[in-house]
């Protein structure tokens, strides 16, 4: 090889190096520039796709690693454009003892359907709609919106699968009474901000339950978790599992979100 070639192959190395050692320099400062909010919300943008979506939910319940009980959903989810919260109404499938029953969240309330009485009444979000999970798990939540959110710092901590995560740590304290849980310690991995655990506290800061975000796929654009683990913050053999499955572009009509149409909602 000539000398004027050999430089050119070790200049263009060298210019590939430096482009390289910056582009990773650059990825370093933009994580480090990153406030709490900023990962909370990207880590909500995970959980959530941002169009009008429909996905199937199925509730299992589980006691010594023996199933109880099971159910399973529809949930239609939309965001709203003024304040980027989500609407949810859920449409319950099976068993054949619930088909028909419909939850309804529209804003801070939560409105419950039977067609057996045909009437709807108002329920709160922390009320238990199967073993460990409760009215607001089912429900699509903007984390950034309800909670004040504090990074603790970052740590390595075990996945559902004992896999080692370097993860962001965050402590978020809700902003209103309706939340779901007035505090919560939350977990979302570094790179690409999928939430991996998080724990619920009740207003005296007692542990409700722990959840285990799993079963990463690609659904809507995202690689979303498809699966949470609930456990319970008292007895850990009590485990609720909350799958996701389908996950579809819908239109979702404004009149869908009308306490008054639950009784004429069929899907």
């Amino acid at each position: 090889m000539k000398s004027n070639d050999y430089d050119k192959v070790f200049m263009g190395t060298l210019f590939l190096a430096i482009l390289l050692f910056s582009n990773t320099l650059l990825a370093q400062s933009v994580q480090a520039t990153l406030t709490a909010k900023d990962i909370l919300k990207r880590s909500d943008k995970v959980r959530n796709p941002d169009t009008p979506f429909s996905t199937h939910l199925t509730l299992t319940e589980y006691s010594q690693a023996k199933k109880v009980d099971s159910i399973t959903l529809k949930v239609y989810s939309k965001q709203q454009k003024n304040n980027g919260q989500y609407r949810s109404l859920v449409q319950f499938l099976a068993p054949k003892r619930d088909a028909g029953k419909k939850l309804l969240q529209n804003g801070n309330e939560i409105w419950f359907y039977d067609p057996a009485a045909k009437n709807s009444i108002r329920m709160s979000a922390q009320q238990r709609l199967m073993g460990q999970a409760s009215n607001g798990d089912v429900m699509t939540s903007n984390f950034s919106l309800d909670y004040e959110v504090e990074l603790l710092g970052e740590e390595i901590i075990k996945d559902a699968k004992k896999k080692s995560q370097t993860v962001y740590h965050l402590f978020l304290t809700a902003k209103t009474t309706e939340v779901t849980y007035p505090f919560a310690d939350f977990w979302v991995e570094k790179h690409y901000f999928h939430p991996i655990k998080s724990k619920f506290y009740s207003s005296s800061k007692r542990l409700m339950k722990i959840a285990y975000y799993t079963r990463f796929k690609l659904q809507l654009g995202k690689v979303r978790p498809t699966q949470v683990l609930i456990i319970d913050g008292l007895n850990p053999h009590k485990v609720t599992r909350m799958k996701m499955e389908n996950y579809q572009s819908v239109t979702i009509p404004e009149a869908w979100f009308q306490r008054s149409y639950l009784p004429r909602f069929r899907g």
